[in-house]
């Protein structure tokens, strides 16, 4: 059974690719090990369309932290990088979302694994089937490919830059 824990990175506000990247660093120096960084993809907006698109990057990591210490680590990450929770699917400078933590599946109020809008969201599914086409969605039974294969999601994803 393939294993790890995916990270999705978004940002549509400001220098958006220096953003990913300052993003990736700490994560890097204060979570645990980035082992893969897929290319950075350029999204339109999702949810609210009004709004200038997104740069999203998926990252396997390693890490100790359990899944809600994890949550924790990434949402100071991005409040100090400038985080503001005005809207949902509002505008951000940085947006990090717990996609999968290995296997486990996870319903809380404030976390859930794996994250629920992996199956709907093109934005997700590209960046994350670079790098883990057959990992298997332990709920739906399904590889990422497979999702992204099945995704009605029509919202053009581009590749703008290689990891």
């Amino acid at each position: 059974m393939i294993e790890g824990i995916y990270l999705l990175l978004g940002s549509n506000l400001g220098d958006k690719r220096l953003l990913l990247q300052e993003a990736c660093q700490k994560i890097e120096e204060r979570i645990g090990t980035v082992k893969q960084v897929t290319a950075i993809y350029e999204t339109a907006a999702w949810g609210r369309e009004d709004q200038p698109s997104f740069y999203n990057q998926v990252l396997e990591i390693e890490t100790e932290y359990s899944p809600e210490l994890l949550l924790q680590k990434t949402q100071a990450i991005e409040n100090e990088m400038g985080r503001v929770r005005m809207e949902k699917w509002g505008s951000r400078i940085i947006d990090i979302d717990i996609l999968y933590y290995n296997s486990e599946v996870l319903s809380k109020d404030e976390l859930v694994i794996p994250h629920p809008g992996i199956p709907d969201r093109r934005f997700t599914l590209t960046p994350l089937t670079e790098i883990a086409p057959d990992f298997v969605h332990p709920v739906l039974g399904l590889t990422n490919q497979e999702l992204l294969q099945q995704c009605t999601d029509k919202l053009p994803v581009k590749k703008i830059s290689l990891g």
